[in-house]
């Protein structure tokens, strides 16, 4: 794919507004021929695939090829490939750049993957892009403006199959400290394993579902022992969930 000659649809789970669009937005201005923004008004953070059925969508017009969507981010994909850049589709999605890592059973969870699942399920070449970080105050935007672009050359040049996305994430580092790009599987880490209880003012209980478990060790060759080491992770993600060697098994089971 020809970058300087491709048209880009840009979304994210984050919101329209989010300061990872505007990074985004930046890069892309600078290697596309043609820019679009369709994003949910709001943050949409872990809605995963998450597709409105039982209201109406409203899309609104917040300046030339920006738009926003009161919806998720597969609502936004959706309308911005099929009503607002029907006339000609993009070439390629890219979602983020999400505030945060997600890796290993993180994308299960994703706005910001799910937004990529979108485009590669309209036929669309597309990536989710994040930026993992250990200080909530402290967002290393930098590295990922910097590698975002280094990582999307490479992938112009791939030949990716139809029915797989790529799912990037960028380390806690300086960008000058990033020590590579490295291809790798989706690791192991369930995210929720601390519940936090309380009582409302009522007396009645109520339960917050906390972060991810912060091992210090991760399975050599995966995200996130990649992006924990300081590299940027690329790992290609396959929408066929079925198991090829549980199928054939269960196939003689039910002979």
């Amino acid at each position: 794919m020809n970058l300087a000659k491709s048209r880009v649809l840009l979304s994210n789970d984050d919101g329209i507004a989010a300061p990872g669009m505007k990074v985004l937005i930046r890069v892309a201005n600078a290697l596309f021929k043609e820019v679009w923004v369709v994003a949910p008004e709001t943050e949409q953070s872990a809605t995963s695939h998450s597709l409105t059925l039982r209201r109406p969508l409203r899309i609104r017009r917040a300046a030339a090829r920006r738009y926003g969507v009161d919806g998720t981010p597969t609502d936004s994909v959706l309308l911005g490939v099929q009503e607002v850049m029907k006339a000609a589709p993009p070439d390629m999605v890219l979602s983020g750049i999400n505030r945060g890592g997600n890796l290993g059973e993180d994308i299960t969870y994703s706005g910001t993957v799910a937004a990529a699942m979108e485009g590669t399920l309209l036929g669309i070449p597309s990536v989710a892009l994040s930026q993992y970080y250990l200080d909530r105050e402290q967002v290393p935007w930098k590295t990922a403006e910097v590698w975002t672009a280094k990582v999307l050359k490479h992938l112009a040049k791939a030949d990716w199959p139809k029915g797989v996305l790529m799912n990037v994430n960028f380390p806690d580092v300086a960008a000058s400290k990033v020590t590579g790009i490295e291809v790798v599987r989706q690791g192991r880490r369930k995210i929720g394993g601390e519940l936090q209880v309380g009582k409302d003012p009522r007396g009645d209980a109520y339960f917050w579902v906390g972060a991810a478990r912060d091992e210090e060790k991760f399975r050599p060759g995966t995200d996130l022992e990649a992006v924990h080491r300081g590299a940027v992770a690329v790992t290609p993600l396959s929408l066929d969930l079925t198991h090829a060697s549980t199928l054939n098994k269960l196939k003689g089971a039910f002979r």
